[in-house]
């Protein structure tokens, strides 16, 4: 940690809605209740494909109470992504969704949805409506869905909703060169984001027309421009508001609520809330996606890599949402990783009649990470190598150049973070031993990870902020990016007050409206300390540059002269003269003719993408008479540029290990391919991870490059954690008993199994 920061790096237990979350006053979306306000709910299909072949009504629309009811007759015939940015970028995301169809799609896709005066009375509606499906073929297996003959999901030719290829170097040659070559298959499963807090939205119109929308939402202004698009409304006719949300993990990146509630808003004349329950939040929202993983890789008997291959097929579902982003973004982390003179990739994004996939927290990378890191611990082994010391060979450098973009790497804390986490976690010795306590076995295992910092180029990246100084000398700071609960308000105030002099909660973070905050992109790939932050950074500056002038004047001294600090400008060669920042203020909006307020705006655009980087070591306890898996202790080392707001990265970093935990040891969304119905859409059969699944020890690395994408030399952090926690435990799991695993989650019944197949 840098000494000259008053506030950036430090340990500093601050977060600006703590009492109102703790207190319970905080205001969620599911808490606004507006005058004549109608609950909605919505009929879902039975059936994973069908066509409506008659829809009526008349019965639900009778019930007393009922206000509205909306179906794929009422929808606007304009297609949208769920997923998608403002203006549409149909390359990256498909526009294949109507509000609503007379085509399902999956089991629990929209049919028909209700307004009334009560939630009991529209679940009531529900039952009303009578519809006769014509069932049409279903496929959920993606292989079997690219098969030619196989059931169009859309019209379109084939099932394959896009082919993202890489190609470097001559592959053939490189596999030609090499000693050894492995050939391996893996399998990843459909988890959840399982937030807290379910999708929920309120909407209403004002007599004008307009349109305001209340939403649980980490992307406001992508929703208020689909929304716009989708209704056919002027942009500036709709207002979105952002209040507290209960965590997204990347599963409010989707438009979801929104357009049901805006279209049953404008027919009943009054607002709507609309809140998914948590079995909808399983069936209707999105998921992280399945995969299938073919890795051909080959290696010199030295270590180095000649050429590396991998063939993903992705299941997007039912709508293509995130789909294709997200499977480029496996061959772009797939690429990345390592140094390799031979490159290939090729991505099969696929829709199916499965619930739709979407963005999750890491985006394609824990299922590429899992894939080839535990590839690299086999070739380790078999070629009797280190595999700390062949990761410390084959990592890149400052100054290499990343294949996917193109971009130079101007910072990259990958062999720090390694020969960091190794050194912690005592790695030396303690691999293959299998010294325990009776039928306990334990293992230690480690995996690398690269991530990035924004979505450029794939799309264009800029935040904006605005901060003005208050008479009293706070500052209110105003920015489109939207804090999910992961603390990014309190991460600005960090950074705003370490420019400005001034105290944490000398800052206030106006709440999210975009009819008054400055446009975002959102929060998504990690960008939000670096980019978001960046803008806040750059408007503090002007804001501050204003400050010295106005206190110039009051001094008598240049402001090249003056600085700030403990909420004060002094003279740099005399620091005794000096005058509060409030009284400054106060003379500049009220005293001073003619008045003016003191504040600044900025907007920034990074000219790259900053590549994160970061090593797991993970230890197990592996119990061979029951299966079950305890994650002892997990070194965590991470290169996210400058560490803005300590205690927030750290738990930001805990957080995602126990995500990678659960995705790694538990989780599984469970899909009967015969009728597409889910097996274990609650959280009695889905197996979440909770605080007991902690490890025992949690040890937290920071290797701080500094560099020039972010404020004060910040990159991103918060998806990183979670990336090669799972193979990092897979190849603790190995080391313990001796089996590898090519599929997840690693439950009980899969070691036991495995164990029991296991030659004695």
């Amino acid at each position: 940690m840098n000494s000259t920061f008053s506030v950036v790096g430090r340990r500093t237990p601050y977060r600006n809605e703590a009492v109102e979350k703790v207190t319970g006053t905080a205001e969620f979306t599911v808490d606004i209740v507006l005058p004549g306000m109608l609950y909605a709910r919505v009929l879902r299909s039975p059936h994973a494909h069908a066509k409506i072949a008659e829809i009526e009504t008349d019965g639900a629309e009778k019930l007393k109470g009922v206000k509205a009811v909306v179906t794929f007759r009422d929808s606007p015939k304009v297609l949208y992504n769920t997923g998608d940015r403002y203006p549409p970028v149909p390359r990256v995301f498909p526009q294949d969704k109507y509000v609503l169809d007379e085509t399902v799609r999956h089991v629990g896709d929209t049919v028909a949805a209700v307004a009334a005066e009560s939630e009991d009375i529209a679940e009531e509606a529900l039952k009303e409506i009578r519809v006769k499906y014509e069932l049409l073929p279903a496929v959920f297996d993606p292989e079997d869905a690219m098969k030619l003959g196989a059931p169009l999901i859309h019209s379109v030719e084939r099932n394959l909703l896009a082919h993202p290829k890489l190609e470097l170097g001559d592959i053939e040659r490189g596999f030609k060169e090499a000693d050894l070559v492995f050939e391996d298959k893996y399998v990843l499963p459909i988890v959840h984001h399982c937030s807290l807090e379910p999708h929920a939205t309120v909407a209403a119109f004002a007599k004008t027309g307009r349109l305001t929308v209340w939403t649980s939402t980490q992307i406001p202004f992508a929703i208020r421009g689909q929304l716009a698009r989708v209704l056919g409304m002027p942009v500036e006719m709709v207002r979105v508001v952002k209040p507290y949300v209960g965590s997204a993990f990347g599963g409010k990146q989707e438009m979801m609520t929104e357009p049901i509630c805006a279209l049953l808003a404008r027919k009943a004349r009054r607002p709507v809330k609309l809140e998914y329950d948590r079995e909808e939040m399983f069936y209707a929202s999105t998921t992280r996606h399945s995969c299938k993983i073919e890795l051909k890789t080959g290696v010199k008997k030295n270590g180095l890599f000649t050429a590396r291959q991998m063939k993903a097929i992705a299941n997007t579902g039912a709508y293509a949402s995130h789909g294709p982003p997200v499977t480029g973004a496996m061959g772009w982390f797939f690429s990345c990783l390592y140094r390799s003179p031979n490159i290939r990739f090729d991505g099969y994004c696929v829709y199916t009649n499965a619930p739709p996939a979407g963005a999750f927290r890491g985006y394609g990378n824990p299922q590429a990470t899992f894939a080839v890191e535990c590839q690299v611990d086999k070739i380790t082994e078999e070629l009797g190598l280190d595999p700390v010391e062949f990761h410390l060979l084959n990592t890149h450098k400052v100054g290499d150049v990343e294949p996917f973009t193109g971009y130079k790497l101007e910072t990259c804390g990958i062999q720090d973070c390694i020969a960091a986490a190794a050194k912690k976690a005592k790695w030396t010795g303690q691999r293959g031993r299998q010294a325990a306590h009776g039928t306990k076995r334990r293992g230690i295992g480690m995996a690398c990870m690269v991530h990035c910092t924004g979505a450029k180029p794939d799309l264009p990246e800029y935040s904006a902020a605005v901060v003005k100084f208050n008479e009293n000398g706070t500052v209110s700071l105003l920015t489109g990016l939207a804090d999910m609960g992961q603390g990014s308000n309190a991460t600005l105030a960090h950074i705003v007050a370490e420019e400005l002099g001034i105290r944490l909660d000398d800052v206030m973070v106006a709440p999210l409206d975009t009819d008054v905050v400055p446009l975002d992109k959102g929060v998504h790939a990690s960008r939000g300390t670096a980019i978001g932050g960046h803008a806040a950074l750059m408007a503090a500056r002007e804001a501050k540059k204003k400050l010295l002038a106005k206190a110039s004047e009051i001094l008598k001294t240049p402001p090249s002269e003056l600085d700030v600090k403990d909420r004060q400008v002094f003279v740099k060669s005399f620091p005794d003269s000096r005058i509060e920042i409030g009284k400054v203020v106060t003379w500049s909006l009220i005293e001073k003719s003619p008045h003016e307020a003191i504040m600044g705006e900025a907007t920034y655009e990074p000219e790259t993408n900053a590549l994160t980087w970061g090593a797991h070591f993970a230890e197990v306890e592996v119990d061979v008479l029951t299966g079950e898996t305890k994650v002892i202790r997990i070194v965590a080392a991470h290169d996210a540029g400058r560490i803005i707001n300590r205690l927030g990265a750290e738990g930001q970093v805990e957080g995602a290990l126990l995500q990678g935990i659960g995705y790694a040891l538990k989780e599984k969304l469970l899909l009967d391919e015969t009728t597409g119905r889910l097996l274990n859409a609650d959280f009695i059969g889905y197996n979440l991870p909770s605080s007991l699944d902690l490890p025992e020890e949690i040890e937290i690395v920071f290797v701080e490059t500094i560099d020039p994408i972010g404020p004060f030399g910040a990159k991103g952090l918060a998806e990183m954690g979670m990336v090669s926690i799972a193979p990092a435990i897979a190849n603790a799991i190995y080391d313990a008993v001796g089996t590898r695993f090519h599929e997840l989650p690693m439950t009980r019944q899969k070691i036991l199994e495995a164990l029991r197949q296991k030659p004695t």
